[in-house]
């Protein structure tokens, strides 16, 4: 019994490791931690906004980031792939940051023809990854992305925005993972088959526009990613994703209204 207990914990380090390896965009080392989810290299702090670390309340303490587009309440996007709707409901109440970041996106049409650059079903079923702006290039090889954000047209600037994770008792926690803040439990939205969530690099502010969404229940990204919303239709179509397929579209077909400080 005492050496199957060990083989198991075992064999589950070694998915792990496993399935960050195949994720590391510069192969992989001898320390494999979840920011092997890569979305953008490490901005320059000029190139993003940044605080002390900080918690706020839903009533009590004042809005965080006031000049970023955030989302106050619920969106529905339809994202089409080969065809094939995938319903995605974007939870602004509890992520609004990476929520209304996601919305504005969208809204721009900046996913519409963009590759899902990164698929890991092996060893075991873990995510379809996909925002990467360079993907818009056909002449782009997808194994080659997964470094890119999004570049405001107008201004050339680049966006990135902070790390935002709510835990369990209503605070939201920003710039820092929860094992980084010694914060302890599960944090509100959690990475269950379905969910959707923003890659970032090791740099825990350096998201951008690459997304994930998760093919199993992966509670060990718990506290260590955003997730800002699920699939509430069409997983079937998300099993189906391969290495190199584009979104076809994506659009908002409900709360728009609720995405405030648009940019």
């Amino acid at each position: 019994m005492y050496q199957q207990f060990w083989f198991q914990r075992l064999r589950a380090w070694s998915v792990a490791v496993a399935l960050g390896c195949v994720l590391l965009t510069t192969g992989c080392n001898q320390t494999t931690t979840p920011e092997a989810i890569v979305g953008s290299p490490s901005p320059s702090p000029s190139a993003i906004v940044t605080t002390s670390p900080t918690s706020q309340s839903d009533s009590k303490e004042p809005v965080q980031f006031p000049e970023l587009a955030r989302l106050e309440g619920k969106a529905t996007v339809v994202m089409v792939v080969k065809g094939s709707p995938i319903i995605l409901e974007i939870d602004g109440t509890n992520a609004p940051i990476t929520a209304g970041n996601f919305v504005d996106l969208v809204d721009k049409k900046v996913y519409d023809g963009l590759i899902f650059h990164r698929v890991v079903r092996q060893p075991q079923p873990f995510v379809v990854q996909g925002g990467d702006p360079q993907g818009k290039n056909p002449n782009v090889k997808p194994e080659s992305l997964g470094t890119g954000g999004y570049i405001d047209p107008t201004t050339k600037a680049a966006r990135n925005i902070p790390l935002e994770i709510k835990n369990s008792n209503g605070k939201l926690i920003y710039g820092q993972t929860f094992e980084m803040a010694k914060v302890s439990g599960a944090p509100k939205l959690r990475h269950t088959r379905g969910a959707l969530a923003m890659a970032r690099s090791a740099y825990p502010d350096s998201a951008s526009s690459q997304f994930y969404v998760a093919l199993a229940d992966l509670a060990f990204l718990d506290g260590s990613y955003a997730v800002f919303g699920n699939v509430t239709k069409g997983m079937e179509a998300v099993d189906t994703i391969q290495q190199g397929d584009r979104i076809d579209s994506a659009i908002v077909t409900q709360g728009i209204e609720n995405l405030k400080n648009r940019r």
